[in-house]
């Protein structure tokens, strides 16, 4: 039985995820303050009011919260696996720049815009990119695993 390498026992410093993870974090701080501004503005305690600009603004601080928390989830487990840092900031980076865009083009106007398409398409792609990732990581070990 060879000697473990203390490098292949240690968990690797974790740089990446907590990056994005604190971005998105003061983004969704953003999105509450909006939201919080427009109740009081409007007089409304709960729901919308009636009111199309806070119901918008529910949605957009709402849709951020259905995607972020498992995209970087498993972006962090990606990081855990020893996954390329490169790879990883880049799908770190179009996450926060896609809730950006979203957020920005679905508060500006009702409709369908650039900057909301943008924001949920590449929100998108880096959770189908993460999990597929994920998976195939998972599947490459278990399949090194002896049985």
């Amino acid at each position: 039985m060879r000697d473990l390498d203390p490098e292949e026992t240690m968990l690797p410093p974790f740089a990446v995820t907590p990056l994005y993870a604190a971005l998105c974090g003061l983004l969704l701080l953003a999105l509450g303050l909006v939201v919080v501004r427009l109740r009081r503005k409007h007089a409304v305690l709960t729901g919308d009011g009636g009111h199309a600009t806070l119901a918008r603004a529910m949605r957009v601080q709402a849709n951020f919260v259905e995607y972020v928390p498992l995209t970087l989830l498993l972006l962090f487990m990606l990081e855990m696996s020893r996954q390329p840092v490169w790879a990883l900031h880049l799908l770190g980076a179009a996450l926060f720049i896609g809730r950006l865009l979203h957020a920005w083009g679905y508060l500006m106007t009702p409709q369908l815009s650039f900057g909301r398409a943008l924001g949920i398409g590449l929100t998108w792609i880096v959770l189908g990119v993460t999990a597929a990732w994920l998976l195939l990581v998972v599947l490459q070990r278990y399949a090194m695993m002896p049985a």
